[in-house]
């Protein structure tokens, strides 16, 4: 063997372990990166196509089991077969979203820094109080006033209507807990906290909208009069953008069918009086809810198999093919538990009724199918937790309410 053949398999073997290094460096940057997914304006380096740039709201693209029911009132988000084939939807596996949504934050720069300088890292945001500015999902604002003002000086701020939610804090010294501000709070405070929301299920927060946020604010600062603390508008909007991206890749339905078969019909009259007695309650939306008495929190809710909302006078008077539960993954503690609390509850409506659970093809649902069904619910709600979303949280419920 020539002196030239040993170099070359010398430098090819350095080639390979090289090449193995810089993967394992490059793994271990994406799985960094992604736990740090909301302090980061990565994805900004271009606008998606599905992301609003000027203000129009952007549709989100949900999981679905089978092909949407196109006279159903379900979104696209229904059931997926047990066997998973079906046509392309736009559905990514929850597991398959991390790997993207880290290739993209494994692209960006600097972190977009926090006024407020406490961001929540790791399993904190799972526990993440309500009553307390949350800077990787809000845009934040503080101001300093000369003297401490009462909650009342900031009526003009309180009464606000950015089309986005907003929400004041007051603190009355820097290292005391802060406190959400009401009309009626009572107290004066020292430094002010004004946060707008950046993302929900109508889209992200504009530049326009953001532009109109600081300048709100900035005439209430005038008039007390108080120092202003801003961010970069730019990276405001980037991350607004980036965290929409990843809530509408992981905002995930689930709808089972109680479906009457042979063209039969269920009397409206009926259907109330069943779904009241298994505990549902009507309310305005045109839908049942079923509310979980301990916590107040919606488990799930029951809407008409027809486009038609429910309301009492329809009830009483039309009847209806079948209905749908709806679970919405990501606004319930504990998704997978609620979601076989869901289908035992379908189970019965379905026996009462003398009718099947079905999806949206109406194809019966076997052992199978739920089993498929409930993976994906389990999915989803570790890919919420591993952007730092706990499912039910008052962070979750902002994200994924609007």
């Amino acid at each position: 063997m020539t002196s030239l053949q040993v170099g070359l398999i010398a430098a090819g073997a350095l080639l390979v372990a090289g090449v193995l290094v810089y993967n394992w460096m490059q793994e271990r940057r994406v799985r960094r990166r992604i736990r740090e997914a909301f302090s980061r304006d990565s994805a900004a380096a271009g606008p998606a196509a599905d992301s609003p740039s000027s203000g129009a709201v952007a549709s989100r693209i949900e999981p679905s089991f089978a092909q949407p029911r196109p006279a159903g009132p379900v979104p696209e988000n229904a059931l997926r077969e047990a066997s998973g084939e079906s046509e392309d939807d736009g559905y990514e596996p929850p597991l398959e979203v991390h790997a993207r949504i880290a290739s993209e934050v494994a692209a960006g720069d600097a972190a977009v820094p926090s006024p407020l300088g406490n961001r929540v890292g790791g399993r904190a945001a799972a526990t993440e109080r309500a009553a307390e500015p949350d800077p990787d999902i809000e845009c934040i604002v503080t101001l300093q006033p000369t003297r401490p003002v009462s909650a009342g000086a900031l009526a003009a701020g309180l009464h606000a209507r950015l089309g986005r939610p907003l929400r004041w804090f007051g603190r009355r010294g820097p290292d005391l807990p802060w406190q959400l501000l009401k009309s009626d709070t009572g107290g004066e405070f020292s430094e002010i906290a004004a946060c707008l929301l950046l993302a929900n299920r109508a889209g992200s927060a504009t530049v326009p909208l953001l532009e109109s946020f600081v300048r709100a604010v900035g005439a209430i600062a005038s008039a007390l009069p108080a120092a202003l603390s801003a961010p970069d508008i730019a990276g405001e909007a980037a991350r607004a953008e980036a965290l929409d991206r990843i809530c509408a890749d992981l905002d995930v339905q689930i709808g089972i069918t109680v479906l009457k078969t042979d063209g039969a019909l269920i009397p409206g009259t009926r259907l109330r009086g069943i779904a009241e007695a298994a505990g549902f309650r009507l309310v305005e939306g045109g839908r049942f809810d079923w509310v979980q008495e301990e916590t107040g929190a919606v488990l799930w809710a029951l809407q008409n198999y027809r486009p038609e909302p429910f309301t009492a006078d329809t009830l009483r008077a039309t009847s209806t093919p079948g209905a749908v539960f709806l679970l919405d993954v990501p606004r319930v503690s504990d998704p997978v538990r609620v979601c076989d609390q869901m289908k035992l509850a379908a189970k019965r409506m379905a026996q009462n009724l003398d009718a099947v659970l079905v999806d949206d093809n109406r194809r019966a649902l076997d052992d199978a199918a739920f089993g498929a069904i409930r993976e994906q619910v389990r999915a989803t709600a570790e890919a919420l937790r591993e952007v730092h979303i706990e499912p039910g949280s008052p962070r979750a419920l902002a994200l994924f309410g609007g």
